[in-house]
């Protein structure tokens, strides 16, 4: 491994290490705060048509940002799982997607923190799944390993200043 390589998983690393602290302040941290009343649901695309058939504009733009969020979160994990690990099955890192967003919903529900719902699950697969599939698309596309780790790379070098503007800049309310 050349030098170039070396700072490249090092940087990757870093990345990855910010990421999973936004999730932590974004699924945890920032909803310790949180009000609202305790709720758990655990019926499959209930909150989801609940959404849909709202006729309150302020539910549908929470719903909206709530089901794009719960995706766009979770689609990095699912791309650096298999950027990092050397078994690249779907089923396999989409299980442990699975099981992560999981244990942060069970954490949710017993600490009485956001809402946990069976929805949130769903979606942050999806998200993973998303990411997961990116990444095979692009090893479709560059056909080599080393060219799809340079392109998550710069797609990282974008989204780190991103990362830590939300992390240490703005006041995340949701």
């Amino acid at each position: 491994m050349n030098k170039r390589e070396r700072i490249e998983i090092v940087f990757l690393y870093g990345v990855f290490i910010c990421y999973i602290l936004l999730l932590i302040k974004i699924l945890l941290v920032s909803r310790i705060s949180y009000s609202g009343p305790r709720s758990i649901n655990l019926i499959p695309f209930y909150s989801i048509k609940e959404y849909i058939y709202s006729n309150s504009a302020t539910i549908k733009r929470f719903a909206f940002g709530n089901v794009i969020g719960n995706i766009v979160i979770f689609s990095p994990l699912g791309a650096y799982l298999l950027l990092f690990k050397n078994d690249k099955r779907v089923i396999t890192n989409s299980l442990f997607i699975f099981i992560v967003s999981l244990f942060v919903e069970i954490i949710q529900g017993l600490l009485g923190i956001g809402s946990s719902d069976i929805d949130d699950i769903i979606l942050n697969c999806l998200g993973g799944l998303i990411g997961i599939l990116g990444y095979k698309f692009l090893l479709c596309i560059l056909r080599d390993e080393k060219k799809v780790h340079t392109a998550i790379t710069i797609v990282s070098a974008i989204g780190l200043p991103l990362i830590l503007y939300y992390l240490f800049m703005m006041r995340m309310r949701f």
